[in-house]
């Protein structure tokens, strides 16, 4: 398991904003959703857009570019034009200070409908 790295601090985020931030070369968005923290890639899988400059809805974040829309804890798609989810990163809080593990974990893939 890989060691935990401070990206940023609670003061830094607060709720219903993200952050870029880089870990071992990648693009990671640092999101508030209702207090908690989370983080996943934050390129969009339907085009080289960052996610960390949508808004942020609950528990949704919203490409800027064509409004995909992302579930951040699980970085499942919920909307087109992207079809693919994004990774996530595990979080951890020590005091003020966010924590991430540059090991992503898969997103989950897209909700099916009845």
């Amino acid at each position: 398991m890989s060691e935990f790295v401070k990206v940023a601090t609670i003061g830094d985020l607060p709720p219903g904003t993200a952050k870029r931030v880089e870990l071992n070369g990648r693009k990671i968005a640092v999101v508030n959703a209702r207090g908690t923290i989370y983080a996943i890639d934050d390129t969009c899988t339907h085009e080289n857009e960052s996610l960390s400059e949508g808004p942020v809805v609950g528990e949704i974040i919203v490409c800027p570019k064509h409004g995909s829309r992302f579930h951040v804890p699980t970085g499942r798609v919920l909307s087109l034009p992207a079809v693919r989810p994004v990774d996530t990163y595990p979080v951890r809080l020590d005091g003020d200070d966010i924590l991430l593990s540059p090991e992503a974990r898969r997103g989950q893939g897209m909700p099916h409908k009845r």
